[in-house]
């Protein structure tokens, strides 16, 4: 059994199919399904049922998926007491974020980092903000940036830093409202509504909102791409709730939402108190200095 093949057996599980897998491990997707399925050979079972949209774990995949996890932070450790000692002329640190993040300018901080710590290998895992939480917990990541609302950071989790967003009323040029600069929830109980699958954070922040005040919203249509939603909304589907950085990225008009503290948090989070890898521990305090680039930016 190689490490390799662990890591992508949990990189299916984490995020939930074997193209964003093997997006996220940066390989063909038919090498990464060659290797698990290598790996299932070895171990003498199968690991994921195939016949759905989704794969999902066999039981002997749901047995194997704790013993995997503890495996990587095996390899995390051995790499860290590895980094500790080569003075951060290498190392590997994993970061993961929500795919709406518009407070810190993601790729160029990394860009930045990357400058001053060039043998430090990055991985980057988009992700849901559940998803995200579970790899900090499993060690899977270094660090996240999540979108937690009024929830808190689990037990051996500790948030760094935080940001917070306005949400704003996204619409399409010709819509009724494009123009009407604010506008009440109660104003949109008839507007059919464009919104993130359930689960993610953005739509677990605008369910809340929602929710708070009594309005049951009417969705058309549901997506996983940030890119799609704006899209779909200048196409007059629907209207929908987003941070303003991202009505303003994608050109379309934002109307501001006359509701006590329309906001939503973001976190960068990491395992408590501080990351034991020297690596992670260098982009933390890069992250956190305040010297780096702009810090916001516009959503992938």
């Amino acid at each position: 059994m190689e490490i390799r093949q662990v890591r992508h057996f949990v990189a299916v599980t984490t995020h939930g199919s074997f193209t964003a897998a093997a997006r996220a491990e940066v390989i063909v997707q038919s090498a990464l399904s060659a290797s698990i399925r290598k790996l299932e050979r070895e171990l003498g079972a199968e690991l994921f049922e195939r016949t759905g949209r989704r794969p999902v774990l066999t039981p002997a995949g749901a047995a194997f998926l704790p013993a995997a996890r503890a495996l990587l932070a095996e390899e995390a450790s051995a790499r860290e007491a590895v980094s500790a000692v080569t003075g951060l002329t290498s190392g590997r640190v994993a970061i993961g974020t929500i795919q709406t993040l518009t407070s810190v300018d993601l790729p160029a901080e990394l860009a930045a980092f990357h400058r001053v710590r060039p043998g430090i290998q990055i991985s980057v895992i988009d992700a849901t903000t559940a998803g995200l939480l579970d790899a900090l917990l499993a060690r899977e990541i270094d660090l996240a940036y999540l979108a937690l609302d009024d929830s808190a950071l689990p037990g051996g989790l500790t948030g760094f830093a935080s940001w917070q967003e306005e949400l704003v009323l996204m619409t399409s040029p010709e819509h009724r409202l494009a123009g009407a600069g604010r506008t009440l929830l109660s104003d949109l109980v008839a507007e059919p509504f464009v919104d993130f699958r359930a689960g993610t954070g953005l739509e677990t922040s605008v369910h809340r909102l929602a929710a708070g005040c009594g309005l049951h919203r009417r969705i058309t249509c549901e997506v996983t791409q940030i890119r799609l939603l704006a899209d779909l909304v200048r196409a007059g589907i629907g209207v929908a709730i987003v941070p303003r950085q991202v009505a303003e990225w994608a050109g379309l008009p934002s109307v501001r939402i006359r509701q006590p503290d329309p906001l939503r948090t973001v976190v960068l989070a990491g395992r408590s108190p501080a990351p034991a890898n020297p690596a992670a521990g260098a982009l933390l305090a890069h992250l956190t200095s305040g010297s780096g680039p702009a810090r916001t930016r516009s959503p992938r």
